[in-house]
């Protein structure tokens, strides 16, 4: 039987498993740090997924007007694979959603086909390169977007 995530807002409880989770996923991590001065952002929102007591995943965007860029996604190494990547962009866009927001945006490396997929198959679409935006090794950024108005999958 396949356990399903449970997903919560984003507490200073979960800054140090999301933290953890993020320098296992990139080369160019948030600090704990960063993700405390989130909670106090107004415009900030995060989400966790959890699964039996852990954090599993999580994704957060920064809520601008009528928009929302999103600022980081990712799930545990030993999770991913089965579907909790797919599982957090969902609810992430289910909270924009229910906050009135009209559109998403994110950026995401060239080479990461596999976050390019699941973007591109929840309605995000190629908008351009952001050209060496990549701290660590200069790599190009696509950004996608997702108006709501023309098609989103949650």
């Amino acid at each position: 039987m396949l356990n399903l995530p449970t997903f919560e807002m984003m507490s200073a409880r979960h800054v140090k498993a999301v933290a953890r989770i993020e320098e296992q996923s990139f080369a160019c991590p948030w600090s704990e740090a960063a993700f405390e001065a989130e909670l106090a952002n107004r415009a900030a929102r995060y989400i966790v997924a959890i699964e039996d007591g852990a954090v599993v995943g999580y994704a957060g965007y920064w809520r601008i007007f009528d928009e929302a860029h999103i600022t980081n996604v990712a799930v545990r190494p030993d999770m991913r694979g089965k579907g909790h990547g797919r599982r957090v962009m969902e609810e992430l866009v289910k909270l924009a959603k229910s906050e009135g927001v009209s559109a998403m945006t994110l950026e995401v490396r060239v080479s990461n086909l596999t976050a390019r997929a699941l973007y591109a198959s929840m309605g995000f679409a190629s908008a351009g390169i952001r050209p060496d935006y990549y701290e660590d090794n200069g790599e190009d950024a696509v950004i996608m977007w997702c108006r709501f108005s023309e098609r989103i999958r949650p």
